[in-house]
């Protein structure tokens, strides 16, 4: 299975420019069609603008040449100074409206790419490439001037220029086409040097240093971050820290000079074809006064419309060029988008309703009829039975297994205690059993259905998962412990499972109980909790989601044992008869569960009751033998 995914992996995703364009066109035509609008009145304004001064110019010379009385010419002055004036806040509106309209579409590829990442298998999220393609996608939606918005922006340049280019044409189409088709000539040469060095700064620079940019991201983050403060204090682990992202930012530094000096020689060579394009058009039109009669009015305008067609096809090939190197890296973003990783199926799903697949985002109204695809989940009344047939695992990058020949069954109702030593595989089986992981050899059932063929966010709905590392996010406890959102939170439900996980003295203490918000980062008087409590708080969760199978991976080990022994125990009399799974390398909880599974480097050595583990007298009995000592308070 997984070197199937590994050549699926190899095969990358390429796009042309122009179904980069089209694709980012789509979504500003979903999300916000006024923005088309805005960006075809602004195209027009800004090509009236120039050519109202040009033509101004040339009446005003014409009309002294006819005896044209002061008066005449200041009607003509003002008549055009109002039309200007009109057409400058035309633009400037179209201006104004488009660009808040072109972040807005840029957050929502941002939504789309937020929506990839928490969907998308777990066990990707560890691996560097994918970590790579995230960042990459990230840069493509991180700013103004490139990837998403880039290519919007740089379209409106790029339309603009094309509406002047078009103008321009038809009024020097009577001076000669050859001075047009030189123009275009030496515009064409540029664009090909700057989609060149464009290409290379993408392909040698910028994408070989997405590993960089991590580091430099983690290592900003983590000089940051409350959890590491202590530690950073303590050990004095600034001066490492700080050499660390030095030697980062010399790399990157580095790059980034060797980047620069490639773009210096394009502008030298931008401006010597510059320089030959102004040596054209002057010498054209100097010819053209001299010897055929070109009058000087006419002379005023051909050399604001040379200059302005000169300066249009230019930057209309630079936009493009600018497009070309912003779809490059929205050929990133999609890379990382219509990844699949063979467990959702977003193509299956998108063409049943009707969806494009790269806007595929799990709306209710799908969520509803997205079980036509997958098998149904087993009635509760049925219960739920897993059994891991030979499962071994294998982390991504290491050439040893960290779980090995795994056959067990969890049968429905059933207390089973995992034990063993850190780093025997146990939080490894948590992971498969959740589906967090895919076994690489094996399968694993539920009810005799591999798990597989269940929708993934059905098969999460099973269990109450209570984690060793618990996180805390910037919301209030009541949402914390509901994981849903205000509409949907039942404080007074959230409240009374925090008191049964042991946190109702804590809730006394805060004047606004489970409404009190956690964390400093939105809110000023947002609180912390000690490790021990925010364990609590996730068992909390657990009997809040009230779910069928509840999963214990170490979340005690904050407390001393005879705390844990006692928390396990209430904790067991709060999950009645559901379906339990105790994670732990002590025994506090194995006295009171229906079955024992001891594991020792990946592999399941013992399996049987506390009693008959006892008996055998095998590595159970000898770790239990050497905890005891810990428990002697509980007889």
């Amino acid at each position: 299975m997984r070197k199937k995914v590994k050549q699926k992996e190899e095969k990358k995703l390429t796009y042309t420019t122009w179904q980069n364009t089209l694709y980012i066109f789509r979504g500003v035509f979903r999300w916000c069609k006024p923005l088309l609008i805005f960006i075809s009145i602004g195209a027009v304004t800004e090509t009236a603008i120039p050519f109202i001064g040009l033509f101004l110019g040339k009446l005003v010379i014409e009309q002294v040449e006819k005896g044209a009385k002061t008066g005449q010419l200041l009607s003509i002055l003002v008549v055009v100074a109002l039309l200007e004036i009109f057409v400058l806040c035309l633009n400037n509106l179209a201006q104004n409206q488009s660009w808040p309209r072109m972040i807005y579409v840029r957050m929502k590829f941002i939504l789309l790419r937020m929506a990839k990442s928490m969907n998308m298998n777990y066990e990707n999220l560890e691996r560097p490439e994918m970590l790579d393609r995230m960042r990459k996608a990230e840069n493509a939606t991180g700013g103004n001037i490139n990837g998403v918005e880039g290519v919007i922006r740089n379209s409106s340049n790029a339309i603009t220029a094309a509406v002047k280019v078009c103008t321009a044409s038809v009024i020097l189409f009577s001076v000669h086409p050859i001075l047009i088709l030189c123009m275009l000539l030496l515009a064409l040469l540029r664009f090909y040097f700057q989609d060149a060095i464009a290409k290379w700064d993408k392909r040698v620079i910028h994408d070989p240093m997405q590993n960089q940019y991590r580091q430099s991201y983690y290592l900003d983050h983590v000089t940051k971050d409350f959890e590491f403060a202590k530690d950073i204090r303590i050990f004095n682990m600034k001066n490492r820290l700080q050499d660390k992202q030095k030697q980062t930012h010399d790399y990157i530094h580095q790059k980034i000079c060797i980047s620069k000096n490639h773009w210096l020689v394009y502008w030298l060579k931008n401006r010597a074809i510059d320089l030959v394009q102004e040596g054209i058009m002057y010498a054209w039109l100097i010819y053209g006064v001299l010897y055929q009669e070109v009058t000087i009015a006419n002379f005023t305008l051909y050399v604001g419309s040379v200059r302005t067609f000169s300066l249009a096809v230019s930057g209309f090939l630079e936009f493009i060029a600018e497009i070309r190197k912003c779809c490059r890296e929205v050929d990133d973003f999609r890379i990382f988008i219509e990844y699949e990783d063979g467990d959702v199926l977003p193509n299956q799903i998108a063409q049943k309703f009707h969806m494009k697949p790269e806007y595929f985002l799990p709306s209710k109204k799908v969520q509803q009829h997205i079980s036509q695809i997958y098998t149904d989940l087993p009635k509760p009344s049925e219960g739920y039975e897993f059994t891991f047939e030979d499962v071994w695992f294998q982390y991504p990058g290491s050439e040893t297994y960290a779980l090995k020949h795994l056959n067990l069954t969890v049968k429905a109702g059933q207390r089973l205690a995992v034990v063993g030593l850190n780093g025997a595989g146990k939080t490894t089986f948590i992971k498969l059993l959740l589906r967090l992981y895919q076994p690489t050899k094996g399968r694993i059932l539920l009810n005799g259905i591999d798990i597989l063929k269940f929708n993934r966010e059905d098969y999460f709905h099973l269990f109450s998962p209570v984690f060793q590392n618990v996180e805390c996010f910037a919301f209030p406890i009541s949402e914390n412990v509901s994981m849903q959102n205000p509409e949907s939170t039942d404080c007074k439900r959230a409240e009374e499972v925090l008191r049964l996980a042991g946190l109702g003295e804590k809730l006394d203490d805060l004047s606004q109980g489970v409404h009190t918000q956690l964390l400093k980062v939105l809110y000023d008087d947002g609180i912390d909790l000690s490790g021990g409590e925010k364990q609590k708080m996730s068992l909390g969760r657990a009997l809040y989601k009230d779910a069928k199978v509840v999963i214990l991976d170490e979340p005690t080990s904050a407390l001393d044992a005879l705390a844990e022994y006692q928390m396990y125990q209430n904790f067991d009399n709060l999950i009645g008869s559901r379906t339990s799974v105790y994670i732990s390398h002590r025994l506090s909880s194995t006295r009171f569960c229906d079955a024992i599974a001891m594991f020792s480097a990946g592999e399941m050595i013992e399996y049987g009751t506390h009693d008959i583990l006892l008996q055998k007298n095998g590595a159970y009995a000898e770790m239990f033998r050497v905890q005891a000592q810990y428990y002697k308070k509980q007889s």
